[in-house]
């Protein structure tokens, strides 16, 4: 059951960065500069309430993973699990959240540039981090 668990909460998480980087991010150019700090504010606000629950979830699970692994789980697939999410949380906090408060300021493209490349770098670790926990459920 964790391991449906673990697959359900970084299939929930990939589908939303997939939502996030293929429809919300790349229409962050179409909102007049003029609106776009408070847009951006509430983006935020907003999106917190989602990726919170997920981010939750990935943490509970992966680190049950790795604490209590189920029968005939192989440890390194229970800690590449455990990486993937720290590595996605790793690369939020660092990337993603230092350039989304420069775009509370106002508008910058390069700025915008830069977040859609930390976005697509989340892509690629949530939907690995599909692909373990896929392995691990067998």
């Amino acid at each position: 059951m964790l391991l449906v668990a673990h697959l359900i909460a970084v299939s929930a998480y990939a589908g939303f960065q997939w939502t996030v980087r293929v429809l919300v991010y790349p229409q962050f150019d179409r909102v007049p500069a003029a609106d776009f700090p408070g847009y951006e504010r509430a983006h935020q606000r907003r999106v917190s309430r989602v990726v919170g629950p997920l981010f939750a979830a990935q943490v509970v699970t992966s680190g049950w993973l790795v604490v209590d692994r189920p029968d005939g789980t192989p440890l390194g697939l229970a800690l590449a699990a455990a990486a993937l999410v720290a590595l996605v949380l790793l690369v939020t906090a660092v990337g993603a959240v230092p350039l989304h408060r420069r775009l509370d300021a106002g508008w910058d493209a390069a700025v915008h540039r830069r977040l859609l490349r930390v976005d697509s770098a989340r892509v690629g670790l949530a939907t690995t981090a599909v692909g373990v926990a896929a392995l691990l459920v067998g």
